[in-house]
């Protein structure tokens, strides 16, 4: 068993240790140009058009669950008619 075992190890590492890398560029550089360039935009549009519709979308998911929780509240203090 304990050979199965070692030999599995040893098979596992050899695969991994001789895998062929992707080379990725470092796009770095180019992302701190776009983030820090002054262009009147905040931090978090800088982004462009996916940025913007992420910020529009948790700002409307926090307006509703802000007004439901309220509602909530308003519901859950008042009395029950009794029957």
């Amino acid at each position: 068993m304990w050979r199965n075992v070692l030999a599995l190890r040893q098979i596992s590492q050899r695969t991994i240790s001789t895998a062929s890398r992707r080379q990725i560029e470092n796009r770095v550089p180019e992302h701190q140009k776009l983030f820090q360039e002054d262009n009147g935009l905040p931090v978090y549009l800088k982004g462009g058009a996916k940025d913007a519709l992420l910020y529009r979308t948790t700002v409307v998911l926090t307006m509703f669950g802000t007004v439901y929780c309220m509602y909530h509240l308003v519901v859950s203090s008042m009395p029950k008619k009794q029957k």
